[in-house]
């Protein structure tokens, strides 16, 4: 099989590997000239540790990991008023920023894949036996199945399935990461900072510390996840008070080129197929916060690959789907639930919050 990827992120780099390894051809096309390189540490657990390991990059993901083992929660003045233990003592999962997943699952699919960045598809054409495409650049080609790893904002799913509106719900929360160049203390602990409805938090990553903002708004109109200006003047409005490191982080969301924001969303579809074209990873099931998109790409592309390679699409696609919803399902309902605890929307909550983590073991 012929199969174009859209998305040269996590599980489209996961899924050009597998099927390499099955026999099949390959291309992934993404609309960036280079990867990205903003965004929180993700994390890679349960299933997805084992799709490494035979990956064989394990080693490496564990190499860039983080040593994060604590989360620790600070007051407008910067002293501690609760926290908690982060990660499994174990070993049972890694912790590594978003850009190093990313590159290292790239780079062990390149020597069996085509990539092609900088170009987008522009249109989708399919018939019985394949499906022709169009690409941004004017080049015409066809392949056997097409496959949207192209995220949140999925052109795979649009041209195939409908306007983002029709499945992708805001969850009433905003994100934004950047790269952090100040100074983070402890290698070991993520510093959070709360007020009603928001938060700001430095993670000091692997030697290259990431700054994040969380907070809860309603849908914004006409918000577009690429408008970077508007992006810093939310950011502005939204922590306006001179609290904790606040003024030295939004000097750096002014002067950065690298800052990443979005909406946090939920992606739902009666069926992740329409013909030869899938979705996989999060443009089928989005669950965009606290880390395990990453783990839920890595085992989506992992169980694709390996159904395409057992039997034809007609029947492979939904042995894929029903698979797969089955981890993505209870994934969707989580997010909603640790939001409500990190991000509290009244003082009351972030003080019973606090003293609760300072009175209890926490896993």
């Amino acid at each position: 099989m012929n199969i174009l990827i859209s998305g040269a992120g996590i599980a489209g780099s996961t899924l050009a590997y597998w099927l390499a390894r099955h026999g099949m051809s390959a291309t992934v096309v993404e609309r960036s000239a280079r990867q990205r390189s903003s965004g929180s540490p993700v994390d890679v657990r349960g299933h997805a540790v084992e799709v490494a390991e035979r990956m064989g990059v394990l080693p490496r993901l564990r190499e860039a990991a983080t040593r994060v083992n604590r989360m620790s929660f600070v007051d407008a003045a910067g002293r501690r008023v609760g926290g908690m233990r982060v990660g499994r003592p174990d070993g049972g999962e890694v912790e590594l920023r978003r850009t190093d997943l990313a590159g290292i699952l790239t780079a062990a699919a390149r020597d069996h894949a085509e990539f092609v960045y900088g170009d987008s598809i522009a249109s989708l054409t399919q018939d019985g036996g394949g499906v022709d495409v169009e690409f941004d650049s004017g080049t015409r080609r066809r392949f056997d199945l097409v496959v949207g790893a192209d995220g949140l904002h999925s052109n795979v799913r649009r041209l195939a399935f409908g306007p983002e509106s029709r499945f992708v719900r805001h969850l009433g929360l905003y994100v934004a990461t950047l790269p952090f160049t100040g100074r983070v203390p402890d290698p070991s602990e993520v510093v959070m900072y709360n007020a009603p409805g928001r938060s700001a938090t430095l993670h000091p990553s692997n030697g290259e510390a990431v700054a994040a903002f969380i907070f809860h708004a309603p849908t914004l109109p006409g918000f577009d996840h690429r408008d970077t200006g508007r992006h810093r003047r939310l950011l502005h409005t939204a922590y306006p008070e001179p609290a904790w490191r606040l003024p030295e982080l939004m000097e750096q969301v002014a002067a950065t080129d690298d800052l990443f924001f979005d909406a946090v969303s939920r992606v739902r579809l009666d069926t992740w197929t329409a013909g030869r074209v899938t979705l996989v990873g999060d443009a089928a099931s989005s669950v965009s916060l606290f880390g395990d998109g990453s783990t839920l790409a890595m085992s989506a592309a992992y169980t694709l690959a390996a159904e395409l390679a057992a039997d034809t699409t007609t029947t492979a696609l939904p042995r894929y789907e029903h698979r797969h919803r089955t981890l993505a399902g209870p994934r969707q309902r989580h997010v909603t639930m640790v939001s409500r605890l990190l991000i509290l929307k009244t003082r009351y909550g972030l003080t019973t919050r606090n003293l609760l983590t300072r009175l209890l073991p926490t896993p």
